[in-house]
């Protein structure tokens, strides 16, 4: 049985929180923690709590951000006549990275899943439907993961979109079933962004 003074392993307790962190990486992170510079814990501590207090939600597209329209919603070089809706923020940076879509986005902060206990009013569908109220956009690419959740969530936004005469397209399958946006290549999204379909 292993025996940690309380700070110790309060320390493990809070790095196994974190996802993916079993409790061995969770012990190895606090004795890394513990061996350096006092500065670099207290820089460490102070990113943390930098990051809550000061990030939040872009108010037009829900990206995050930390002022209260994101630097892409601001971008007057941007098209505004396209909206792509993507699950998190993290796809969001993976499509940037391509340098190849120009449009603005929404992040709807998840999908829905019956089975997690997550509906239609648990993510930012309406902030995205509000967006659709006036005639500056076009087209909605819905560029949820390919899971199953993720077509659902496309779907339902699609049903929802299309009586407002605005054009729903889906991003091509070049990401593979199953997959997160996160984790594809720049090829890969820009394949899939070029290929979209209407739905």
């Amino acid at each position: 049985m292993e025996f940690y003074v309380a700070p110790l392993a309060r320390l493990i307790e809070q790095f196994e929180k974190l996802p993916g962190i079993g409790h061995k990486t969770a012990r190895r992170l606090a004795f890394y923690v513990l061996s350096s510079p006092i500065d670099e814990a207290e820089d460490f501590a102070d990113a943390l709590i930098s990051a809550k207090r000061l990030v939040k939600y872009c108010e037009i597209c829900q990206n995050i951000t930390d002022t209260d329209v994101c630097a892409i919603c601001g971008d007057t070089r941007r098209d505004s006549g396209v909206i792509c809706v993507m699950e998190s923020p993290k796809d969001v940076i993976s499509l940037e990275r391509t340098k190849e879509y120009h449009g603005l986005y929404h992040v709807l902060h998840g999908a829905i899943s019956p089975m997690d206990d997550v509906g239609p009013e648990d993510i930012k569908i309406p902030e995205l439907l509000k967006r659709l109220n006036d005639d500056t956009v076009k087209e909605v690419i819905m560029a949820t993961n390919p899971t199953i959740e993720g077509e659902a969530t496309a779907m339902y936004i699609a049903r929802l979109i299309k009586p407002l005469g605005v054009k729903v397209t889906r991003i091509a399958h070049g990401v593979p079933v199953g997959g997160d946006l996160e984790y594809a290549d720049e090829v890969t999204l820009t394949r899939a962004i070029e290929g979209r379909r209407e739905m």
